[in-house]
C-alpha cells in the first residue's frame, strides 16, 4: 500500500518535470549533442564561470529547497548568463548515493528544477534553460560518509552556447 502511494508520487513527479519543462530533451540522462556544444563560447569563460561565479549549488540531504547562501551564488549566475548573451544552459541534478535510484533520479530532478525556477525568477528566459538528472550516477566523491555525500547533493549550473 505505502510503496504503491510512493511510486504513484514518483510517477506524478516526473511528469511533473517533464512537462513543466519548455526542453525535456535528455532529462534522464546525456542530452545527446551532436555538435560541439562549447564552439562559441571559450574556455576562458567557462573557466571563469565556474572558477569564479560559482557553478555548483549544494544541497540538504532529501531536500530540493535553496539555501539561503545559495541565493547569491543564483543571483551572480543570472547576471552572468545575461552579460554574456548565454543562449542555452542545462543543469544538472544529482543526489548522494543514499536511497533508491528512482528516489534519486527524481530528487535530482527536483533539484535542477529548484535551480531553474529560480534563474527564472531572476528573469532568465525559461526557453533557454532545460534540466537533466543524473540521481546518484555521477557522483562527484564516492564513499559512505557524509563529507563525501554532502558534496554530491548538488545541481551543476552548465552553460552550452552563446547568443550571436
Amino acid at each position: 500500500e505505502m510503496m504503491n502511494k510512493f511510486k504513484v508520487i514518483m510517477i506524478l513527479m516526473v511528469l511533473n518535470i517533464i512537462t513543466g519543462c519548455s526542453e525535456t530533451s535528455g532529462l534522464f540522462g546525456d542530452p545527446g549533442e551532436e555538435n560541439d556544444p562549447f564552439a562559441s563560447i571559450s574556455q576562458s569563460s567557462l573557466d571563469y564561470f565556474s572558477s569564479n561565479v560559482g557553478d555548483t549549488t549544494l544541497f540538504k540531504v532529501n531536500q530540493s529547497v535553496i539555501e539561503p547562501e545559495y541565493r547569491t551564488l543564483l543571483d551572480a549566475q543570472a547576471k552572468w548568463i545575461k552579460e554574456n548573451s548565454i543562449s542555452s544552459v542545462t543543469i544538472e541534478g544529482h543526489a548522494d548515493e543514499q536511497g533508491t535510484r528512482e528516489y534519486n533520479l527524481a530528487l535530482g530532478a527536483r533539484r535542477a528544477t529548484a535551480v531553474r525556477n529560480y534563474l527564472v525568477s531572476k528573469g532568465i528566459s525559461e526557453s533557454i534553460l532545460s534540466v537533466v538528472t543524473y540521481g546518484k550516477e555521477r557522483p562527484l566523491r564516492i564513499c559512505s560518509e557524509e563529507t563525501c555525500w554532502s558534496k554530491n547533493r548538488r545541481a551543476i549550473t552548465v552553460l552550452k552556447g552563446l547568443s550571436s
